[in-house]
C-alpha cells in the first residue's frame, strides 16, 4: 500500500486503485478506512464441531452466524473467503495457520485467487433442445461462452475463460466476468444460444427456457423408458413408443417387449434403426416432444405394414418426461385415431414422471490455481503442484471439497452451492476472485519449502477474528446488489 495525498493505493491486483478515505476500490473489496486498507467482506471461518443433539454447527464469522452447508470435519476452519490476496506478489499468503487435530500438525494456507484461467460448466436439466453444439452463448449480447456436449437427461454449456475474459472485446471480458461472478454467487442469468433457446439459469433452481419453467428432467431416454416401464405395459396396450430426441423406444421390438411375449404390431418409424427397438434420429432436435421438434407424435411414424397391423389396435405415445401423452386405436384403414388415454395406462404415465428428478441448474466453478498463488504457500512452487498431485496437500475452495483434474497444474472444479453466501468476487482486469486453502502436515509444509516463519497458531486467529469489530463498510456483494458500488 502507497499514499497519495489523502489516497492510498491498493496493492491487492495488478489494477492498483487510488482510493479515497471512505470510498472502496474497483472491486468493492478493499476500501480506505480512516487511512487504512481494509478488506471490505468478513473473513469466513467455518466451525466444524457437532452440538448437542448432533445438529452441525453452521457458518460463523466475524459479522455473526451463517447458515449452510459445512464440512464434517473436528474444529474451526479457517475459509479464505473475505481472507484477501498477496496477488500479484510474491508475499506469503494472507493466513498460514497451524493446528493439531488428534495429535498431528497441521498447516492451513489460505489465500483469494485471482484466476483469469477460469470459467463455468453449467448443467441444465432439460430435454429440450437449447442449440447446436458449439453454438456461441451470449449475455448481454457478448459471447460468453459455448454449447457443449450434452449429457444424460441434461443440456451442458462452457462459459467463461480466459478468451473470453482477455481476448475479446473490453465489453465481452465485463460481461463475461459479471456472468461468471452472478453465476457462482448463487444469482440468476439470462443467456442466449445462437440459432437456440433463451435460458435463465440459476444454480440450485429449475431453468427457464423460452419463458417457460421446466419442471422435470427426463427418466431416461426413450430406449431405457421402455426398460424401465415395459411390465406396466405389456397387457395392458399393444404398443408403446416413447419419443426422444436421442434414442425413440418401441415396445413390441424392443427386447424387453420380446421377453413380455408382446405381439408385432408392424409399426414403421422414422429415423434410423438402430437394434431393435431403438431408433435414432427421428426428427430435428427441438423444445417438443421428448427434445424434438414435433408437436404432434404422429409425425414421427411412417405408417403400419398391413400384414402384420390390424383394425382396432391400441397404442400409447408418451415423452420422456411423461409430460406429453397420447392414446390412439387403428381404424379400418390402419390409421390411428386418438381416443381418450384409458385409466390403465394412467398410472403408467405418471409413474414416469414421477420418476423424474427435479430439474436444476448446476455451476461448477473451474480454474487453474497457478502464478504467484503459489508463490504465497512455496518460495519452490512446482513442489506444492506435486504435494496436490501426491495427496500430501488437500484443496478446497471457501472450505468446500473440490476435484482437482490429473495432470499438470492445480485445476480444480467446485460446485458454487457448497461455498458460503456470496464467496466470489472480482477484479476489473477482468479476473474472478474465488477462495482456495490447501491443508497438510506440518512437516510436509516445511519440506516443500513453505513460509514456516508466517505460520500462526489457530487459536490465535481464531481469538483475532472474534474480536474484531463490524466493518463500517456494506460487503461488496450487498453494494452491488443495492446498486450502491463506490468507486476510487
Amino acid at each position: 500500500m502507497t499514499e497519495a495525498d489523502d489516497k492510498i493505493r491498493c496493492d491487492a491486483c495488478p489494477v492498483l486503485c487510488y482510493i479515497r478515505p471512505g470510498m472502496t476500490g474497483a472491486c468493492d473489496r478493499y476500501a480506505n478506512q480512516d487511512g487504512q486498507l481494509v478488506r471490505v467482506d468478513p473473513h469466513v471461518l467455518l466451525d466444524h464441531a457437532v452440538s448437542e443433539g448432533g445438529k452441525v454447527v453452521p457458518f460463523v464469522n466475524a459479522e455473526g452466524a451463517w447458515s449452510g452447508d459445512i464440512l464434517n470435519t473436528p474444529g474451526p476452519f479457517v475459509t479464505a473467503v473475505g481472507a484477501g490476496t498477496t496477488y500479484p506478489d510474491y508475499k506469503p499468503a494472507p493466513f498460514i495457520v497451524s493446528s493439531k487435530p488428534d495429535g498431528v500438525d497441521m498447516v492451513t494456507i489460505v489465500t483469494e485467487g485471482i484466476y483469469s484461467y477460469c470459467g463455468v460448466k453449467l448443467k441444465i436439466d432439460t430435454d429440450r433442445h437449447l442449440g447446436a453444439e458449439c453454438a456461441t452463448v451470449r449475455a448481454q449480447g457478448e459471447p460468453v461462452g459455448h454449447v457443449t456436449t450434452g449429457e444424460y437427461g441434461s443440456q451442458m454449456l462452457s462459459l467463461g475463460g480466459v478468451n473470453h475474459l482477455t481476448h475479446g472485446g473490453k465489453k465481452e471480458g465485463r460481461v463475461t466476468c459479471e456472468t461468471l461472478l452472478d453465476l457462482c454467487n448463487g444469482q440468476s442469468v439470462e443467456l442466449v444460444v445462437d440459432g437456440g433457446a433463451s435460458v435463465i439459469v440459476q444454480a440450485g433452481k429449475a431453468p427457464i427456457i423460452n419463458g417457460k419453467f421446466e419442471e422435470r428432467m427426463r427418466v431416461g431416454c426413450g430406449s431405457a423408458t421402455i426398460g424401465m416401464f415395459a411390465k406396466q405395459w405389456g397387457d395392458k396396450v399393444d404398443e408403446v413408443v416413447v419419443v426422444d430426441d436421442h434414442i425413440t423406444g418401441v415396445l413390441s421390438e424392443h427386447q424387453a417387449g420380446k421377453l413380455l411375449g408382446v405381439r408385432g404390431t408392424g409399426i414403421r418409424m422414422k429415423g434410423r434403426r438402430s437394434t431393435p427397438g431403438r431408433y435414432f434420429h427421428v426428427a430435428e432436435p427441438g423444445t417438443g416432444w421428448g427434445g424434438t421438434n414435433v408437436s404432434d407424435p404422429l409425425d414421427i411414424v411412417a405408417g403400419f405394414n398391413p400384414k402384420v397391423a390390424w383394425s382396432g389396435m391400441t397404442m400409447l405415445m408418451v415423452s420422456t418426461t411423461g409430460e406429453q401423452y397420447a392414446f390412439y386405436r387403428l381404424g379400418e384403414d390402419l390409421r390411428p385415431v386418438e381416443a381418450a388415454l384409458p385409466e390403465t395406462l394412467r398410472e403408467s404415465v405418471e409413474r414416469i414422471s414421477e420418476n423424474c428428478e427435479p430439474a436444476l441448474c448446476s455451476v461448477l466453478f473451474m480454474a487453474g490455481a497457478g502464478g504467484s498463488l503459489r508463490a504465497g504457500v512455496t518460495e519452490n512452487p512446482v513442489r506444492l503442484t506435486r504435494s496436490v498431485r501426491q495427496a500430501l496437500t488437500t484443496v478446497t475452495a471457501g472450505g468446500a471439497p473440490v476435484i482437482v483434474w490429473p495432470g499438470g497444474g492445480i485445476t480444480f472444479m467446485v460446485d458454487v452451492t457448497l461455498l458460503p453466501e456470496n464467496s466470489f468476487g472480482y477484479v476489473p482486469t477482468p479476473a474472478i476472485v474465488a477462495p482456495i486453502e490447501f491443508t497438510l502436515r506440518l512437516d510436509d509444509y516445511a519440506a516443500l519449502g513453505g513460509h514456516v516463519d508466517e505460520v500462526r497458531p489457530l487459536d490465535e486467529v481464531v481469538a483475532q477474528h472474534a474480536e474484531r469489530p463490524n466493518n463500517v463498510f456494506a460487503s461488496g456483494a450487498v453494494a452491488r446488489a443495492a446498486g450502491a458500488r463506490r468507486k476510487a
